[in-house]
């Protein structure tokens, strides 16, 4: 069982389902941002902007992964006591379905009317004006359509990238159907980059037609304002409702569609592989991490990857301009899961794309670095579509903005054809400083573009390992057969985190587990075999049960978990690291506890074995030897039982090492990450005991 949480993350859009696109105002939710806002007038205003953001940014339909922005025109006074005339408008790095106040940072509006004189103004002129026009100078940038929203007389403007908005944007008879759908109350804006020279063009167009309720952006999105937040808002899911509408009456009855024809768990990894191996050639590291793949197979998208004309719909380009950065222009489409197939498609995109940066970068002016000339996103017919990204979040972007585009092409192509910017608008996008500004430049943490398995998952060692490994830039997988444990296990870690319930004693459960990490992030790089039970008896009255279902859990799941992890490793090129959860019962028995220890020396012999077959291929594994950890194994009425037949308090059993100091499970999960992260490492056991002798083995 597949654990993706709704309750954790923002769902995504089902283009499946009819569209309803819903108001989702509510008066009381209203107030109470009111209520929670500063006395003063422009920050009750700012209080409803914010709400209405939100609950637009909340809704697929409309926007998406920080797209789309928002503003309110308010007066305030300076610190003279003048009063001044304020733009609060989206700021850069904000999403609309989160933002808060300090998301909107005000600029004074003044001086930004006075730029619509200029014959034109440099991009890097812009923001300098805008930000040295701030009411506080530790804001963020304000958008890059502020001008825009400067120049819209109404107190408040909403922008957004609504699908069905995109879908008609791309129409080359978007005339003739904003016309039929709306007559005089929406006037359409050419396509120009956002900036200056939009800004000021959509101002004209307002001025000549100052009685319309919206303005449409050809290849871009959908414009609305009005006196308050509501009526902004109320005009912005009215437009949005009655061009679905449109759409949604003109087509046609779909044929029943085929089920998936390839298997991820044989293809994703195979990708994966091609894709490090074609990143790696660009950048010249050699320990190039492979991205996370986020596969999406509804219905709608697996028939989408039947048409005849995909070929030509996949040449095409974005459905707005704001995607290329997180899709590239254009899809790859893949056909099968040969490997020389798949590495011949992703080479071909590869050298297109250095030819199309070739051609365009001889165009322009200033002279551009490439970058990373791989694709991110793929159509594989009788399988899906493929997001692509550096970490999971990044994948989930690509793939959400890939199955809006495929909705998007549809309509269009329904109802006229999908025809979006052209190259030279594309590459002006791609390669736009304050475009590439969105993705920003954080120094990545040392396991960011790791995927990690770790089995055992709900119990105190596995969360607390997940968590560190979490804290260290990974996204994590999680396995274990207690769903509600899981579940709340994942919603500790929360977004672009998941699992899945699997009993990883039955025939089937370890390789269930390795498939279920593959289909959820197109591989695995870091294997945690943490998963183990204890049984407490005699060797004298040992039966074979007893210790069979001990081995079945403390060694046989183990072993073949590790095996079904290397061979996607293998496949996948790219190294890796297998990390098993042994015991200091591997070297250091404990009366009766015959039954635990016996596998455990097993599994400490495993991690050699293990470490001396698959180091060529750059595989490490390494083991963690742990002692005396508050768990599912060491249980508070287990710890009791054992300090009393020693005659001693729980802490100074708990604390009965050299270190005089209680080992937890947060100490085991360091040594973990530690070993993960040791890249020369391999064949060692870690010991993780606050000292004991007996169980060392230095």
């Amino acid at each position: 069982m597949l654990l993706t949480f709704v309750k954790l993350q923002k769902i995504s859009p089902n283009w499946t389902d009819s569209f309803v696109v819903k108001n989702l105002w509510n008066d009381k939710d209203a107030q109470h941002f009111l209520d929670n806002a500063d006395p003063e007038e422009a920050d009750r205003q700012l209080a409803l902007r914010v709400y209405t953001s939100r609950i637009i940014g909340q809704d697929p339909d409309m926007v998406m992964h920080g797209g789309g922005n928002t503003s309110v025109k308010v007066k305030r006074a300076d610190i003279f006591g003048n009063e001044i005339f304020v733009l609060h408008v989206k700021g850069s790095g904000w999403d609309l379905e989160t933002i808060e106040a300090a998301g909107l940072p005000g600029v004074h509006i003044t001086p930004l009317e006075k730029l619509r004189q200029l014959p034109a103004l440099s991009d890097e002129d812009m923001v300098n004006l805008q930000r040295s026009n701030l009411l506080d100078s530790t804001s963020p940038n304000p958008s890059v359509e502020t001008l825009l929203h400067a120049y819209i007389p109404h107190k408040f403007v909403d922008h957004t990238h609504a699908t069905a908005m995109l879908a008609l944007a791309n129409m080359p008879n978007v005339e003739e159907v904003i016309k039929e759908i709306f007559g005089d109350k929406v006037a359409l804006v050419p396509y120009i980059m956002p900036g200056f020279e939009l800004a000021k063009v959509a101002a004209d167009i307002f001025d000549q037609n100052p009685d319309v309720e919206g303005l449409h952006l050809i290849n871009h999105g959908h414009f609305t304002f009005g006196p308050d937040a509501k009526s902004s808002y109320k005009l912005m899911v009215e437009h949005v409702s009655a061009v679905q509408d449109w759409f949604e009456r003109r087509a046609e009855a779909q044929p029943p569609v085929r089920g998936s024809m390839l298997s991820a768990k044989s293809i994703l990894p195979k990708i994966r592989a091609s894709l490090a191996r074609a990143m790696k050639a660009h950048t010249g590291k050699q320990d190039q991490a492979a991205p996370f793949l986020d596969l999406r197979a509804n219905d709608q998208i697996l028939r989408f990857l039947t048409r005849d004309d995909l070929g030509d719909l996949a040449k095409r380009g974005v459905a707005t301009p704001d995607h290329v950065i997180r899709t590239k222009g254009f899809p790859t489409i893949i056909a099968s899961d040969d490997q020389q197939t798949i590495d011949a498609a992703i080479d071909a995109f590869v050298e297109n794309y250095k030819a199309y940066f070739a051609r365009q970068d001889a165009r322009v002016s200033d002279q551009k670095t490439m970058l990373m000339p791989t694709p991110n996103l793929f159509w594989v017919p009788g399988l899906g579509l493929i997001g692509v990204g550096g970490n999971a979040a990044a994948a989930r972007i690509a793939a959400d903005l890939g199955t809006q585009t495929i909705q998007v092409m549809e309509w269009a192509e329904a109802n006229g054809g999908f025809y979006p910017i052209k190259e030279d608008d594309l590459f002006d996008m791609e390669y736009w400083s304050l475009e590439q500004a969105k993705l920003g430049k954080a120094k990545p943490k040392p396991l960011q573009g790791k995927a990690v398995l770790v089995t055992g998952g709900a119990g105190a060692i596995g969360l607390a390992t997940a968590k560190a490994f979490k804290d260290q830039g990974a996204n994590i997988f999680l396995v274990d057969r207690d769903q509600d444990a899981l579940i709340e296990a994942i919603g500790n870690l929360g977004m672009d985190h998941d699992g899945a319930v699997i009993d990883l004693c039955s025939a089937e459960g370890p390789q269930h587990a390795i498939d279920a990490i593959v289909r959820r992030f197109g591989g695995i790089d870091i294997l945690v075999s943490n998963a183990g039970a204890a049984w407490s008896k005699s060797m004298l009255d040992m039966d074979q049960d007893t210790l069979r279902n001990s081995f079945e859990l403390n060694f046989f799941s183990h072993q073949k978990i590790a095996q079904a992890a290397a061979k996607v490793m293998q496949t996948q090129g790219t190294g890796g690291d297998i990390l098993f959860n042994v015991s200091k019962q591997a070297v250091n028995p404990g009366k009766d506890f015959g039954a635990y220890g016996l596998p455990k020396a097993a599994t400490f012999f495993l991690v050699k074995q293990f470490a001396l077959e698959l180091g060529e291929m750059g595989v490490r594994v390494n083991g963690v030897n742990a002692d005396r950890i508050r768990s599912g194994l060491l249980t508070d009425e287990f710890i009791e039982s054992r300090s009393k037949s020693r005659n001693i308090s729980t802490e100074n059993y708990m604390a009965g090492n050299l270190l005089k100091r209680e080992v937890e499970a947060r100490h085991v999960a360091d040594a973990f990450v530690a070993l993960a992260l040791a890249a020369r490492t391999t064949a060692h056991i870690m010991t993780v005991d606050g000292g004991n002798i007996e169980a060392s083995l230095r």
